[in-house]
């Protein structure tokens, strides 16, 4: 009988395509993924990987065995949603993904309010970017700018925020509206609806510094560096940053709070979503 650990992370190479992104996902060094790989082949007695001198590479049997690991890993995950879904108390750890400026900002600061609701419920906020993934419980709750897609996830829009143009009293003292220098994402963000609407904004005038941290953008439109596009949770609530005029449509987002269906009854995680829903002013 094969270790189900070495199937596990069996898996997680097969999805990542790679020793050390698959290391990084397990929190482990990618000499014990290849560990991991090497012993599985040895129980199944089934060469999974061509060994190659830069990369491993999945062979035909080890294409099969991965996809039947997925699958039941994917089972493994519904066992334990349906176990915190059959719940009936508020309590156990509770993992939310959010942006960075909003698990900050908004979320963050009333998180005693919940300590004090729901003492036995504990929370690990996650601030990231990247879209985690529900139905592997890479969290159980997950708070975005846009409404998800996937099956099997149920969501809620819970507020629409409001963005506009910031810079600092001294940058639109020393400057004319002509010769405005912008604040924008880095690559990693074209195509999403605030660069394409700072592109709009800017209309042809400079961009000088990018970042993929609105945290950081703020930062420097409060040091004079430019005007940059902010949430009103960092715009308006920022004293030493000032509006600035812009033109045509304003920009809004809506927040949309999701959970995997089978979690949408576990008491722990239903206040958690009522809590967050009620960070947000305004919020339906």
């Amino acid at each position: 009988m094969f270790d189900w650990e070495d199937l596990r992370y069996f898996v997680a190479f097969s999805q990542e395509q790679s020793l050390a992104k698959a290391a990084r996902q397990l929190k482990v060094d990618h000499a014990t993924v290849a560990r991991r790989i090497a012993s599985l082949e040895q129980a199944l007695e089934l060469k999974l990987v061509d060994r190659r001198p830069r990369a491993y590479v999945l062979t035909a049997d080890g294409e099969r065995i991965a996809e039947r690991g997925k699958r039941m890993q994917e089972e493994s995950f519904a066992v334990e949603r349906m176990s915190i879904g059959g719940q009936e108390v508020v309590s156990g750890e509770v993992v939310v993904s959010a942006p960075p400026s909003m698990a900050h900002c908004v979320i963050a600061p009333h998180l005693g309010k919940l300590r004090a609701l729901h003492p036995a419920v504990r929370v690990k906020l996650i601030a990231e970017t990247r879209n985690v993934s529900l139905i592997r419980r890479e969290a159980d709750i997950a708070v975005r700018l846009s409404r998800p897609v996937e099956a099997d996830l149920v969501a809620r829009k819970i507020a629409v925020i409001p963005f506009a143009l910031y810079a600092s009293s001294d940058y639109l003292a020393s400057h004319v509206s002509e010769d405005y220098e912008f604040i924008g994402y880095d690559d990693s963000m074209d195509g999403s609806a605030q660069q394409i609407w700072l592109d709009a904004q800017a209309n042809s005038r400079p961009v000088v510094l990018r970042s993929n941290s609105l945290d950081v953008q703020a930062s420097a439109a409060r040091s004079g560096v430019g005007v940059a596009v902010l949430p009103y949770f960092l715009g308006d609530w920022d004293e030493s940053l000032n509006v600035v005029a812009e033109t045509g449509e304003p920009l809004t987002r809506e927040v949309w709070l999701s959970i995997h269906n089978d979690l949408r009854h576990a008491p722990a995680i239903r206040s958690v979503m009522q809590f967050i829903a009620g960070c947000f002013p305004g919020s339906s």
